[in-house]
């Protein structure tokens, strides 16, 4: 089926997520692009979606465009009124529960780190980079738990499976506004620096011509007021190379001798 459309990130509220996809959709049929599916949906497998010949519009996690996505195009990232972005750049909050309000990262050694996925920037990656210059002798934390999504991670500090998580902003900001409980009893004691934010992409046929009505659609959309439901107040166009920086941070990780946030993964 040609024609791809869906936004599988950031999808805390399904009745707001599917209106701005229609948004969307309908603004790329009036640029002569009609998207194949009928109805809003989430892929099952993202990796299976983004290497998708068919694929028209997505959004991915920036650390799996520069790792396992070779052949996409990018179209460009929104802007989300969230605390903690910066236009196009977001960053992570370091979660923990209440009770370690006063603690910083470096208070978190020797304990258990959840994480949505390993190969998230946000949740996994960014870590990385901020453990390498606490780090001693072995490793920082003692384990680290797979959760397989933001949202679980926050389930598993609230139980006390893990200690602390990175957690990202935007997801932060949308449950806060859509499932406020679930944050209750965690806080935030620390925040990453900015990195790009998620990207949008688009097959590697995509043409030239077919790539500026994309982003000609996406700049509209962002401007309308179903956008404010998912918390979007802009789009910038970008290309790969606006990403580059994530590489390097988790290289110069490496050259600190951290590759792995704990020995243990579970």
């Amino acid at each position: 089926m040609r024609n791809r459309l869906a936004l599988p990130m950031y999808a805390i509220d399904p009745a707001a997520s599917r209106a701005f996809w229609q948004v969307i959709k309908d603004l790329l049929a009036a640029q002569g692009l009609p998207v194949a599916q009928a109805s809003y949906g989430l892929p099952p497998d993202l990796l299976s979606h983004w290497r998708n010949p068919a694929l028209l519009l997505s959004q991915s996690c920036g650390f799996p465009l520069m790792t396992l996505l070779p052949d996409v195009q990018v179209v460009g990232a929104f802007h989300y009124a969230a605390p903690g972005c910066e236009g196009p750049h977001y960053r992570s909050w370091l979660v923990a529960r209440e009770q370690k309000r006063n603690q910083t990262l470096a208070d978190f050694r020797g304990q258990r780190v959840v994480c949505n996925a390993p190969d998230s920037w946000s949740g996994y990656n960014v870590l990385l980079s901020m453990v390498a210059p606490l780090r001693r002798e072995g490793w920082f934390f003692a384990e680290t738990h797979f959760s397989g999504s933001h949202r679980a991670s926050l389930l598993a500090l609230r139980t006390g499976e893990a200690d602390i998580a990175a957690i990202d902003c935007v997801t932060w900001a949308l449950l806060q506004r859509h499932e406020p409980a679930l944050l209750k009893g965690l806080c935030i004691i620390d925040q990453s620096s900015p990195a790009p934010g998620l990207p949008l992409i688009t097959g590697a046929a995509t043409s030239c011509e077919t790539l500026a009505k994309l982003r000609a659609a996406l700049t509209l959309a962002a401007g309308r007021a179903e956008a404010q439901g998912v918390l979007i107040n802009g789009f910038r166009e970008m290309t790969r190379e606006g990403w580059r920086p994530l590489l390097a941070r988790r290289e110069a990780a490496a050259g600190q001798g951290v590759t792995r946030l704990a020995e243990k993964e579970i």
